[in-house]
């Protein structure tokens, strides 16, 4: 029935149907493709869907094929991006539009290829997952699972503590020691409730550490004892030796499904939602690089692009003009 076919059906019946008036060039091109390059039947069938785009491009245009400019295809990229189509899509249309005018060239039937040096457009760079401040608060407040070692207990809290409550690296975590040394590669102060650590490109820094982390590490200092056994690092495994970030990633992730959160969370989620949560309250953005040690500013502006999504959320919910009945919110993660 009209108007029920899926998106797949679509293209089969595409492949499945009798083949357009092709220009002539086009019918040799394929032939080439599936005599002398001996190409699968499914790629040549996927060449001539995306040469009768471009002829139907060419035939819009009143441009003939040898006559195709780079001004054409740019403009023709322009409209697939703009009609939705996914930069990886555009990707692969212009391979086949790109080998095409090669063989073209090849034959001497035109001076040069207008899609050589055309890139599609780059898709857009995720966003990096940042909890709420709900939920982050949810699993620093998570004390343990029931029947837990007390130990075990007080060193993944004080872990949580420090990588949300102060934005650290997993591997500034792991380098930290519990007394300053030469040979320290990070260390907190507890007098100065500061954290000392080693960042990428070998650059110190210094961090705040909040009270709530701090009672977390004064509780696990004392539990540690029962395990340390002449290690300077700060965490350490029952076994007494220093904690990996591959342990520390595998604790996590099994502490955030206890504490009943519905996601997974990683290290890294901490130091976003730090981040995030910082700007969110401050809106400081030049603090909020110092803090994550950021050399470049504009890596952490990717952090307002996550402050308005909340700035949206709360919009969206509060404001009695945000929505219209039986409608959605726009999105507000493309900005």
């Amino acid at each position: 029935m009209a108007g029920q076919d899926t998106p797949t059906s679509f293209a089969e019946a595409a492949l499945s149907a009798p083949p357009p008036d092709n220009d002539p060039l086009v019918e040799r091109y394929l032939e080439h493709v599936r005599v002398e390059k001996r190409l699968a039947q499914r790629t040549v069938e996927l060449y001539a869907l995306d040469l009768a785009k471009l002829q139907a491009n060419c035939r819009q245009a009143d441009v003939a094929l040898t006559a195709v400019q780079n001004l054409h295809m740019r403009r023709w990229v322009a409209q697939m991006h703009g009609g939705g189509r996914s930069g990886r899509g555009i990707a692969l249309i212009l391979s086949g539009w790109r080998g095409f005018y090669t063989w073209l060239g090849r034959e001497g039937l035109v001076a040069s290829n207008p899609v050589q040096d055309l890139r599609a457009p780059k898709a857009a760079k995720p966003l990096p997952k940042a909890l709420s401040v709900d939920e982050a608060v949810q699993l620093a407040a998570f004390q343990g699972a029931d029947g837990e070692d007390p130990a075990l207990q007080a060193r993944d809290q004080c872990i949580t503590e420090l990588l949300y409550g102060c934005g650290l690296r997993i591997g500034e975590l792991t380098g930290l020691d519990v007394v300053a040394s030469s040979q320290a590669r990070g260390w907190i102060d507890l007098q100065a409730a500061e954290a000392h650590v080693l960042g990428k490109g070998a650059k110190r820094r210094s961090v705040p550490v909040g009270g709530k982390a701090l009672v977390a590490l004064q509780t696990w200092l004392a539990a540690r004892s029962v395990w340390a056994r002449d290690n300077a690092a700060l965490f350490i495994s029952q076994r007494g030796t220093r904690l990996t970030p591959q342990h520390i990633r595998v604790r996590l992730k099994q502490r955030s499904l206890q504490a009943g959160l519905a996601t997974p969370v990683h290290p890294h989620m901490l130091r976003h939602s730090f981040a995030s949560h910082v700007l969110q309250s401050s809106g400081d953005l030049r603090a909020v690089q110092e803090l994550l040690g950021h050399a470049n500013i504009t890596t952490t502006q990717v952090y307002t692009r996550l402050d308005f999504q909340h700035l949206a959320k709360v919009y969206d919910a509060a404001h009695p003009r945000a929505t219209v009945a039986g409608l959605k919110p726009a999105a507000k993660n493309k900005t």
